[in-house]
């Protein structure tokens, strides 16, 4: 159940991926609940769009744009540079922002764009104010996966699926076993600081996700849609894992339906979180600590 007008007060938050689908939602809610929310989107004029609907749907003037385009990690080092720069706090972090496609396309950086944007812009965007949000405990960190985890493998020799045949469910599916593994090691490395991190699957949403993609994949997305939940029901676990006294201390989780579900063995390495931490850190110029 969505926490009362007030029960967020004095807390700020930041959700990516907000112009749209449960990144609005989650923001709209936390805004509602009384928190001042920094909506981040890919650029300016969705998130001046972003930020002017959730005022008014929450009835709170404290919503703050942001734009970050998370297939540039020089643009997410600027995100991270202007949030310091008008906060010195941050409570809640919701890593929302992700993507699909089904042909590889390079980012920026010359990284495979969907490993980017869904696993290394949140990686190095978190690690960016980890010392804000540690300076702000109790804080929470909710990184938004999927149950298309299951069908992802970390293919440690090709992580940027540059070899062989390009097919974009699986470097997705891999991406959202990324988000998992990132937030069991966040969780063990903030283990005693009051910071607490959690991945979560929102259900299989009817919103804008996909339509990047094309050919007979956006056409199965399209067949589907009248089977799929409505961002509402989406954003529930999201808003519950970051506003919740129920989840206050609760670290290192999977949750899917606001209850802790058991992912995949592949989800519960320790060795390839570690690895991939370590990896991850180098490809985004980050030293390895926490």
């Amino acid at each position: 159940m969505t926490q009362a007008r007030g029960t967020m007060e004095g807390r700020i938050c930041m959700v990516t991926g907000a112009n749209s689908g449960i990144g609005a939602v989650t923001a709209r809610e936390l805004a509602r609940m009384g928190a001042r929310v920094v909506v981040v989107c890919r650029d300016s004029a969705k998130a001046e769009a972003a930020a002017a609907t959730i005022r008014e749907a929450a009835g709170s003037d404290a919503v703050e744009p942001m734009a970050a385009d998370f297939a540039s990690l020089r643009a997410v080092r600027a995100l991270a540079d202007e949030f310091r720069g008008r906060h010195a706090a941050l409570h809640v972090l919701v890593n929302n922002a992700g993507l699909m496609l089904t042909e590889r396309r390079a980012a920026e950086d010359g990284l495979e764009e969907v490993f980017c944007v869904n696993h290394l812009a949140p990686f190095l965007l978190t690690n960016l104010l980890l010392d804000t949000i540690r300076a702000s405990a109790p804080a929470r960190i909710v990184n938004v996966s999927s149950e298309a985890h299951r069908a992802g493998t970390i293919d440690f020799d090709d992580l940027q699926s540059a070899k062989g045949r390009y097919r974009g469910f699986h470097a997705y599916a891999a991406t959202k076993l990324a988000n998992i593994l990132f937030t069991a090691e966040l969780a063990r490395r903030l283990d005693g600081s009051g910071v607490t991190a959690n991945s979560l699957h929102p259900g299989t949403i009817a919103s804008g996700f996909g339509r990047r993609t094309s050919g007979a994949f956006r056409f199965l997305l399209a067949i589907g849609r009248p089977f799929l939940i409505g961002p509402e029901r989406g954003a529930r676990t999201s808003i519950h894992l970051a506003s919740s006294p129920e989840v206050e201390g609760v670290t290192g989780k999977y949750w899917a339906r606001r209850r802790v579900r058991t992912p995949s063995r592949a989800a519960r390495d320790g060795e390839a979180a570690r690895r991939l931490w370590e990896i991850s850190a180098g490809l985004v110029g980050l030293p390895d600590r926490t």
